[in-house]
């Protein structure tokens, strides 16, 4: 993947997410009466400064572009002028500072429902719940499903694409539940997630043995990793694999799993182009996927959209069922996003799941060489994510803030300077605890990859 690609889609979400949430911030402040400073997009030694408005709030673009800021006039911070006192934020009712600490979070919620709403107008291309052959032993082949099998509903929900598919079965396997999936034409299966090993969910529904259909593919290469093993090796675009290691090849998939079973061994490849003959040595490097380690050469099929046509859907509405849409897919990966966290608090799910700047850059990259519908799909998951995790009762966090404000509410005065001290102290372990931890998964993804 291009890098550049990946830096400036990164800085394009966490510049609109950032500008957003502290938008939310700034507007509760001023309906609250409450005096803005100052307005950063970024930490650290300011790159551009110019201050507007009748305030002369100062709009600033900072060098470490991984978060933002709204500063407010605070007592509580220095010296506030005796005829400005009243706009001070610590002057302000707790209702108002209540308001104004949620205003951020609540806006990245907004911006995900403008976002699906505009994408759910416009046309949302999806692939249709259709399964491919699942891994023997999973819970998918144990139930019976074979390749072709088209998912109707689990346990009573419709199933439209095989993104819902994945999201409502990974809810039911971290419950160790035992759903029913209706076919198509007919015909129910029961799965059994009790056995599954919950905390382990990283390649998501793969694990369960649910992958999406993929027809036949012709053995003909389409594109190479640069400095990958088949690149080095001598493989070309445009080669149809012939044999490995003097089996015949009729399919891409064929290929691809003979490479997969073959890590770090020496492979014979057979290759043909322009009627003449070539034999390739590779030996495949060594990566794990899903706790399997497996052999990959850089080599992608030639990709003919026909035979996937018929594997597509799009989910379109007019404005207003749109906009039910928009608010019921945000709602949905709301709550996804709380239950995976309360169970990786509780052990339940694997940290491994947990992402850091590194794979939402990755991933970033990734969705804006798929499109801007990607993209912005995407944009809107993270712009979510922000949200729910902002609003976490952890002191520094504006849930933390909130978390305060709702004790004050009930004790009738606010809490004490040293217990906020103590509840930053505890803040910051927890959040650079959760930084590590990120960091580390990150890290380990780019190795093992």
């Amino acid at each position: 993947m291009n890098l550049l690609t990946t830096v400036l889609s990164f800085l394009v979400v966490i510049g609109i997410l950032v500008v957003v949430h502290e938008y939310g911030h700034y507007l509760a402040a001023r309906w609250s009466g409450v005096k803005v400073l100052k307005f950063s997009v970024g930490f650290g030694k300011p790159l551009f400064s110019r201050r507007l408005g009748r305030d002369r709030t100062e709009w600033t673009i900072s060098s470490l572009p991984l978060g933002g800021y709204v500063k407010m006039l605070d007592e509580r911070e220095g010296a506030v002028p005796s005829e400005e006192a009243h706009r001070a934020f610590n002057r302000a009712s707790v209702w108002r500072r209540m308001i104004i600490v949620t205003a951020g979070p609540m806006a990245n919620f907004l911006l995900a429902v403008f976002v699906f709403w505009a994408l759910f107008i416009h046309g949302i291309p999806a692939l249709k719940p259709v399964l491919g052959e699942p891994d023997a032993d999973t819970p998918a082949a144990e139930a019976g499903l074979r390749k072709g099998d088209e998912v109707a509903s689990v346990n009573g929900k419709q199933i439209k694409t095989f993104a819902d598919l994945q999201m409502t079965l990974l809810e039911s396997a971290v419950k160790g539940e035992k759903p029913v999936v209706q076919l198509a034409n007919g015909e129910q299966r029961e799965l059994d997630f009790s056995q599954v090993d919950s905390s382990n969910l990283e390649e998501g529904a793969k694990t369960l043995g649910f992958v999406p259909f993929s027809p036949d593919m012709a053995p003909v290469v389409g594109r190479l990793e640069p400095a990958g093993v088949a690149e080095k090796g001598g493989m070309r675009v445009g080669d149809r694999i012939e044999s490995v290691n003097g089996q015949s090849i009729h399919t891409w998939q064929e290929f691809s799993s003979r490479v997969r079973s073959s890590p770090n061994r020496n492979i014979e490849v057979k290759v043909e182009s322009s009627g003449s003959r070539r034999v390739l040595h590779l030996t495949p490097i060594e990566i794990e996927e899903g706790g399997t380690v497996i052999g990959r050469i850089g080599a992608s099929p030639r990709f003919d959209p026909a035979l996937f046509d018929a594997l597509r859907t799009e989910q379109r509405h007019g404005p207003v069922k749109a906009l039910e849409q928009a608010v019921i897919k945000t709602w949905e990966t709301t709550v996804f996003s709380l239950k995976m966290l309360g169970r990786m608090v509780l052990g339940q799910v694997s940290w491994r799941n947990l992402s850091g700047p590194i794979s939402i850059a990755d991933y970033a990259g990734q969705t804006a060489q798929q499109g801007w519908l990607s993209f912005f799909g995407f944009l809107a998951v993270i712009s979510i994510g922000l949200g729910v995790i902002n609003l976490l009762p952890i002191p520094l966090l504006d849930g933390g803030h909130l978390m305060y404000y709702i004790f004050e509410v009930f004790r009738g005065r606010p809490v004490s300077e040293r217990a906020m001290d103590i509840g930053s102290r505890i803040g910051m372990a927890v959040l650079g605890s959760l930084i590590f931890l990120a960091l580390y998964n990150d890290i380990l993804r780019v190795i093992t990859k």
